[in-house]
């Protein structure tokens, strides 16, 4: 009964209700994970300790990115069963890979060099084995179609600037994770609208571990990091809808999103490549140093700067990017040189007003 069950069972029929369950499963695994694993942190004191670019006192759990890991991977391995599908196979091999290589710098240490060779090797990976991959941006630039390398290559630099993105942005509570989730919530709605029902299971496998891990992230008690673990899991896998979500849109004749992808995945990662690019800039162009250096001439270092709270801030940062995604997806139907224009200055000056403000502020303050 079951194998008739299982051999009439269509996935399309019932997307919803497999991404409830992803979601379920996910949360229950996850929230069993996470208290063991502040536990066994505690217990082990492996602890981040607070340094003169930390915006946090006292010891601190930095393996959330464990349980979301497993908060991740069971799922999936649950759901993606009845989809048969290879890309969740090769997605989870990828993601566990980046797994033990953000295991080992959380608990150890481990150079940018080794990172960025395994990060390199997780994208080709499942660059070659699926063909997924930017093979043009919707005429932006007159750009149609790319020759095959070199839509390897770019596609290749857009996982390694997602991932050290969110890598780079994880410095506050809240932050990392909310945009993460934020971007899961669009991305699931856009697969949902296109029917690629994979994505939608992993996206919403990644809601499921988030949010209670904001919880915890937030918490004062039993507070907890994702640290390079999650980051990183996290950046590889939305990285990961970037590619599949313009992959499909660019190659689907009368796809509603066929001449807006590129604008809106990066009204979705807005804020993490803004802050990414600018602190590249501030750091090779100004300071003459390393881009991996840490400091805290990070955006959200700024708005704590204007007196904001971490949770303030975060919200602030995450309503600002949902405005973003909402104008990116209003404006599907004209010029995509108009989209982007749109959303780079709109994004660019939604997230300038506070410090414009302040230094209005200061500026007439010395006048008086």
């Amino acid at each position: 009964m079951v194998k008739e069950l299982l051999e009439n069972f269509n996935p399309q029929d019932y997307v919803g209700i497999l991404a409830f369950i992803t979601v379920l499963v996910a949360l229950v695994v996850s929230l069993t994970s996470y208290p063991a694993i502040i536990n066994v942190a505690i217990a082990k004191n492996l602890m981040d300790d607070p340094d003169a670019r930390s915006s946090h006192s006292g010891k601190v759990p930095n393996l959330g990115g464990i349980g979301m890991y497993i908060g991740i991977v069971v799922p999936i391995t649950i759901v993606g069963a009845l989809l048969d599908t290879k890309s969740l196979l090769l997605i989870l091999g990828c993601i566990t890979l980046l797994f033990f290589l953000g295991l080992k710098d959380d608990i150890l240490v481990l150079s940018p060099r080794k990172k960025f060779i395994g990060q390199l090797f997780a994208a080709l990976l499942l660059i070659v084995f699926t063909d997924t991959r930017i093979s043009g941006l919707s005429g932006i630039m007159d750009i149609t179609i790319m020759p095959y390398w070199i839509s390897v290559i770019f596609t290749l630099f857009v996982y390694l600037l997602i991932i050290n993105a969110f890598n780079l942005i994880d410095g506050i509570d809240g932050l990392a994770a909310m945009l993460a989730l934020m971007a899961s919530c669009a991305f699931c709605y856009l697969f949902y609208k296109t029917v690629d029902i994979s994505m939608v299971v992993l996206s919403s496998a990644v809601i499921g571990v988030l949010i209670p891990f904001l919880f915890l992230n937030f918490s004062r008690r039993k507070k907890m990091f994702m640290g390079d673990t999650g980051s990183m899991i996290l950046g590889f896998i939305i990285s990961v809808f970037v590619i599949r979500f313009i992959d499909n849109s660019e190659s689907t004749i009368g796809s509603t999103y066929r001449n807006s992808s590129p604008v809106i995945t990066l009204a979705i990662l807005f804020f993490p490549l803004l802050d990414t690019l600018r602190i590249f800039f501030i750091r090779l162009i100004i300071l003459k140093s390393s881009p991996f250096v840490a400091d805290k001439n990070h955006l959200h270092h700024r708005f704590l700067s204007l007196g904001f709270s971490h949770a303030k801030t975060t919200l602030i940062i995450v309503i600002i990017n949902i405005f973003l995604i909402l104008l990116a997806i209003s404006c599907i139907d004209i010029d995509i040189h108009y989209q982007l224009f749109a959303l780079l200055f709109t994004g660019i000056l939604l997230y300038s007003t506070c410090f414009v403000y302040n230094w209005l502020k200061k500026k007439s303050k010395k006048s008086i």
